[in-house]
């Protein structure tokens, strides 16, 4: 009997302890209950110390039947799942293990080893992963951070299948049953994201940061290179002048570039022209001078569209034995609507069919007078293949450019246009330029358009690498990521850095298509597109079937009479609408007219790309009234004053906040939102808007005469007895021509 004590003695000196780590610090014990149990046998964990003082005797406590081993029961109980811990998959193939190992080792452990857990033991807020506690909230918190998808825009459909682990087809096949059809890289609206995510039981949300939040440095924020500041006087040096050739196919265009250039190696100049840059210089004693070399009007046209006057002087080539072409005409009306100085050559005077005063004649009717006649356009008889009047053309260029003064700043960062681009095997992309201001260098960081570099080489027009550039020189730049549009303006930033940068934002927009495209001119919405202060200007572009059309149609326009707005006819020949005539209209703001006539594909394309209204007739009485019509509309409606009624002040409330004029209705009625103006001994010292009107304590929109009122006009607030009120109201009249 004395070794009981002994033995529960021996149990109480050993007793098993548990230890649990919760996140939120919720401390956990062991049950008591080991304290009270007997020791287990030999094979149960124990200490060596334990071991020798158990007695021979072994005490065996039967295992209640209602009790559960650890290793078979989970301790949370049924009633409570949302206390149970969410498991990652990892997390239950460790569980599973556990479960397994503590099976077997049930079975070789006797009943008397496990120790039973009472069903009334408290369950802590945690859940017990391999010997580690994870804590329910924090996984709770991890779950619905997983379901959220954080994006930045541009939305594209391959980056938001990315973030809900699906295939960019799924995502696809899911937007067409939304009736949204789309590719893997194009972007998605924010709204047709959000629905997509919530389909799958995500929350989509757009990646903002806070003011401040995480952030180590500001964010840098993208601004566009700056236009060029006005410059002294003093800092301009002169420049070489620009001019371009234009003129009809077959009339020596390229025959007078090549007489020019044998002028250049015959006065001694080594090496030959590259005409592959797309532009050249000529020396002519002290001064250069800078040659175009354009496919035509319409890549001139499509430039300037873009702004980019770089012309000083258009020399239209003319034959001698042909006169003026149609495309002459053309090149004419491309010139003036750019407003650039027009000198004439008249080409082929060798020739036995050449009459130059036929030319001349023809000349004169397109408002090209020669001095000769009394006129300001200068015209020079030169033949290309015998290089008569090659020197005194030249001259004339250099004298040309003496009158217009061009100057330009050669300090500074450099800015200017791009000719031409293309992709050259074993350079890669290469950009022809037009240095309008300052010097271009190598090593220049070079923004142009969506691209960007560094510049590595300048290339001028006979081959030769050099190392700058400066105003009104045509030069070949390597280094940029890739080909720019002929037109773009390029600039030189302070790093390469800046250059990428702006180069992104504009890609991205690019593909947003979110780039300010300049206003699409209608018959419509033609006067929203014109400044107040501008004179209002009607241009067209028209287009017949037969040239007596065209004639008998300009003509019915030139009668119509107004002193306010003016009609100009950009434009006027028979034939079909070509793209041509859509580049000459977007590059002017004006508006294509058919008569009888059909409309390009080519034309049809570029007039929708471009947004050009194209408007075709039948009948001439129509076209005319449209164009009258549309003359109207550029013009501002005139406001006219109605009188409504009149009243007279017969005494003055000062309510708390303002006062109140309480008058009695002469005449007419008084009107609630009408105008009103105070007129005090016949002059008028207040003119604004009735904001309150009423009669005893209730509002009125209308008081008539002989009934008293009470009136509060704007921010009026010196009213005095006798004081007439008259009402009146604006009404718009639209103008006439």
């Amino acid at each position: 009997m004395p070794k009981e004590p002994k033995a529960a003695a021996t149990a109480t000196a050993t007793p098993r302890t548990v230890k649990k780590v919760t996140a939120k610090g919720v401390r956990s014990e062991a049950s008591t209950e080991a304290k009270a149990k007997p020791a287990a046998k030999a094979k149960a964990p124990a200490s060596a110390a334990t071991a020798e003082k158990a007695p021979k005797k072994k005490i065996v406590e039967k295992a209640k039947p209602e009790s559960v081993p650890v290793a078979e029961k989970a301790p949370t109980p049924a009633k409570t799942p949302a206390k149970r811990p969410i498991l990652t998959a990892s997390e239950q193939r460790m569980e599973e293990n556990k479960v397994g190992k503590s099976a077997a080792k049930t079975e070789e452990t006797p009943a008397a080893a496990v120790l039973p857990i009472p069903a009334t033991e408290p369950v802590a807020k945690t859940g017990e992963v391999s010997g580690i506690a994870v804590d329910e909230a924090a996984l709770a918190a991890q779950h619905l951070k997983d379901k959220i998808v954080v994006i930045k825009p541009p939305i594209i459909v391959k980056d938001l299948a990315a973030k809900l682990g699906f295939k960019p087809y799924q995502i696809i096949h899911h937007l067409m049953e939304m009736n949204i059809f789309t590719s893997a890289n194009q972007s998605l609206e924010e709204e047709i994201a959000r629905k997509l995510c919530a389909k799958f039981g995500f929350t989509f949300e757009i990646e903002k940061r806070e003011k401040g939040a995480g952030q180590v440095h500001a964010p840098v924020k993208i601004v566009e290179p700056p236009k060029s500041d006005p410059v002294a006087p003093s800092e301009l040096q002169p420049r070489p002048p620009v001019i371009t050739f234009m003129g009809h196919v077959d009339h020596g265009k390229t025959s007078l570039l090549d007489a020019i250039r044998k002028a250049r190696v015959a006065a001694g100049e080594a090496g030959g022209i590259t005409q592959h840059i797309g532009a050249y210089m000529v020396k002519r004693g002290n001064h250069n001078i800078t040659f175009l070399d354009t496919p035509g009007h319409e890549a001139f046209t499509a430039m300037r569209a873009r702004g980019a006057n770089v012309t000083d002087i258009v020399v239209l080539v003319v034959a001698a034995d042909d006169g003026i072409m149609q495309t002459t005409v053309e090149a004419i009306n491309h010139a003036r609507a750019a407003k650039v100085q027009i000198m004439v050559a008249i080409n082929k005077i060798d020739l036995p069919g050449a009459n130059l005063n036929r030319v001349k004649g023809q000349l004169q009717e397109q408002g090209l007078v020669a001095e000769e006649y009394g006129g300001d356009t200068i015209i020079c008889e030169v033949s290309a293949t015998k290089g008569i009047g090659i020197e005194k053309l030249l001259e004339m260029m250099l004298l040309q450019a003496e009158i217009l003064e061009l100057k330009a700043n050669p300090r500074g960062h450099s800015r200017g246009t791009v000719i031409e681009a293309q992709f050259e095997q074993g350079r890669g992309p290469t950009t022809t330029v037009l240095v309008q201001q300052g010097t271009l260098r190598v090593g220049d960081a070079l923004l142009a358009g969506p691209y960007y570099g560094r510049v590595k080489a300048l290339i001028n027009d006979v081959g030769q690498n050099i190392k700058e550039a400066g105003p009104s020189t045509p030069v070949k730049v390597l280094g940029l990521d890739g080909a720019p549009s002929p037109g773009e303006e390029y600039n030189v930033l302070q790093n390469e850095r800046e250059a990428r940068e702006l180069a992104e934002d504009r890609r991205d927009k690019l593909r947003l298509g979110k780039l300010e495209a300049p206003p699409k001119i209608t018959l419509e919405t033609l006067f929203a597109a014109i400044a107040d202060e501008q004179r209002k200007v009607l241009k067209l572009v028209i287009k017949g079937d037969v040239q007596g059309s065209v004639e008998a149609i300009v003509a019915s326009l030139k009668k119509i009479e107004s002193k306010k707005i003016d009609l100009e006819i950009i434009l006027s020949s028979a034939g079909a609408i070509s793209e041509s005539d859509i580049l000459l209209a977007k590059a002017s703001q004006a508006v294509v007219i058919g008569f009888n006539t059909r409309t390009d594909n080519a034309a049809a394309n570029a007039a929708k790309r471009e947004g050009v209204q194209i408007k075709l007739f039948s009948i001439i009485y129509e076209l005319i009234d449209q164009v009258k019509e549309a003359m109207v509309g550029l013009l501002d409606p005139e406001l006219r004053e109605t009188a409504v009624g009149t009243a007279v002040v017969k005494q003055v409330f000062n309510l708390s906040k303002y006062p109140v004029a309480g008058c009695s209705v002469l005449n007419g009625r008084i009107v609630r939102n009408a105008r009103a103006r105070v007129m005090r001994k016949r002059q008028p010292i207040y003119d604004g808007a009735i904001v309150a009107l009423k009669r005893f304590q209730d509002d009125a929109s209308e008081v008539r005469a002989g009934l008293e009122c009470g009136i509060r006009l704007g921010d009026f607030n010196e009213y005095l007895a006798d004081d007439t009120i008259e009402c009146y109201q604006l009404e718009k009249f639209t103008q006439t021509l």
